[in-house]
């Protein structure tokens, strides 16, 4: 029997059985007999949500053993790989086939099975999130059937696969479409928030991709664009000392300190957040994709994101900004917006709309409810969508509401899993 915990430590599980199958038809035969003996099982990923959507209650799948490219055809850059693959490894070799996702968000810790079921998403208003990219996967079913997967081929639970929170099966192999490999030119820089609330559709139409960071009780906010390169521009990376300066001593080790000294001393979060928020640089580089898209997060947070129709999300920028003024919280960590195009996938945050994303974090050790609630109220207002993987405290009846195709998906759950062999508390919160 072993113990679970997920990274930001938010979700444990103790007196658990691990098992770590080899191949597909191991697994298969693993959750036939978990499912034959009446037994709850979850595969797990590496552990990045921060909702307890993987945690196992009785049987803990990994799939460690399952993490590799398994096929890769450079002519039509489709690639299928093993559904404990992680993303760094993912993307080095990717790399080796000259290939590349299109667009990924900006950490490389996760599974790409667990990125791809949570709904994980980047940045870009004409591009969708991880699970667009997938054109085929592989379902172990309870009964330990494989279901393959795609467009043409179980065309109804491939809408419901790509994005279902573990609750319909254990993927044991996706086949996504990859692009060329590519360059990006990354531009990042501070800009007044008034100027990037005025400007962010030009800002977001404008770019590949776009983002900014506002630090709260500040009027600056960090813009990040990132745009394709033509084929004669070569690689400019980051200088080795600079990277070291601005992404792992100012954007983990001194944002840690920070962190823990507004633990102690709360009142002077809005000037560290004004010191910080004066303190960044402009910095322009060349690199590939993977390289510019991800970064090193080593800090321990607590994160809340919701989807909202793009259309809204200055004005929720706004009414947050107000909340936290007249609130008396204190706020070290930043505010993160993103974008993206609308999809087709029953359970995506983006499904039939065009979609911004609001992300708000607090540091481990600092309270976060009554900040995380106020942002919730506000978002209920815009049919706001949380991240399945971030903090939340929505149920079926609310999700119901804002998911057209939320019944269809119950229903494929209802024919795949009657027993609920995947279930745990997360999926009875979430689907009812």
């Amino acid at each position: 029997m072993s113990s679970w915990q997920n990274w930001s430590g938010t979700e444990s599980a103790t007196g658990i059985e691990t098992l770590r199958p080899g191949s597909a038809d191991e697994l298969a035969a693993a959750v036939k007999s978990a499912a034959e003996q009446g037994k709850k099982l979850k595969a797990v990923g590496a552990g990045h949500s921060f909702t307890g959507c993987s945690v196992p209650q009785e049987v803990m799948i990994r799939l460690d053993r399952l993490s590799s490219i398994t096929h890769a055809d450079q002519q039509s850059g489709r690639v299928t790989v093993g559904a404990g693959t992680g993303l760094r490894k993912l993307n080095l070799g990717l790399a080796a086939f000259d290939l590349a996702l299109a667009n990924l968000g900006d950490i490389d810790k996760q599974t790409i099975s667990g990125a791809i079921s949570t709904g994980t998403h980047g940045t870009g208003a004409r591009l969708g999130g991880l699970a667009t990219q997938v054109v085929g996967l592989d379902l172990i079913t309870a009964d330990g059937s494989v279901l393959h997967c795609s467009a043409e081929e179980n065309p109804g639970v491939f809408a419901a696969a790509r994005i279902s929170v573990g609750a319909l099966g254990v993927i044991s192999s996706l086949t996504l479409q990859c692009v060329p490999a590519f360059l990006l030119r990354a531009q990042e820089m501070p800009m007044p928030l008034a100027d990037v609330l005025d400007g962010f559709d030009e800002l977001a139409d404008g770019n590949d991709h776009f983002e900014f960071y506002w630090f709260p009780h500040t009027e600056l906010a960090l813009t990040k664009r990132n745009n394709r390169v033509g084929a004669d521009v070569e690689a400019a990376p980051v200088g080795r000392i600079r990277g070291w300066v601005d992404d792992e001593l100012l954007s983990n080790k001194v944002f840690e300190l920070t962190n823990r000294l507004a633990v102690r001393q709360p009142a002077m979060v809005p000037r560290i957040n004004r010191i910080a928020s004066r303190a960044l640089s402009a910095r322009e580089y060349v690199d590939a994709s993977y390289k510019v898209f991800c970064t090193e997060r080593n800090v321990v947070f607590r994160e809340s994101e919701y989807a909202v129709p793009r259309e809204h999300v200055i004005e929720v920028i706004r009414r947050l900004r107000d909340w936290i003024d007249t609130s008396g919280s204190r706020i070290p960590f930043p505010i993160e917006v993103r974008v993206a195009a609308p999809d087709d996938i029953w359970l995506s945050t983006a499904h039939g709309r065009e979609t911004a994303y609001v992300a708000i974090h607090q540091y481990h050790q600092l309270p976060h409810d009554p900040y995380f609630q106020a942002f919730e109220r506000i978002v209920a207002d815009y049919d706001g969508r949380p991240h399945w993987g971030k903090l939340h405290t929505l149920g079926a009846s609310e999700l119901r509401a804002r998911y057209p195709r939320f019944d269809d998906f119950v229903a494929v759950r209802d024919r795949l899993d009657p027993q609920r062999v995947f279930e745990n508390a997360y999926t009875r919160q979430v689907f009812g």
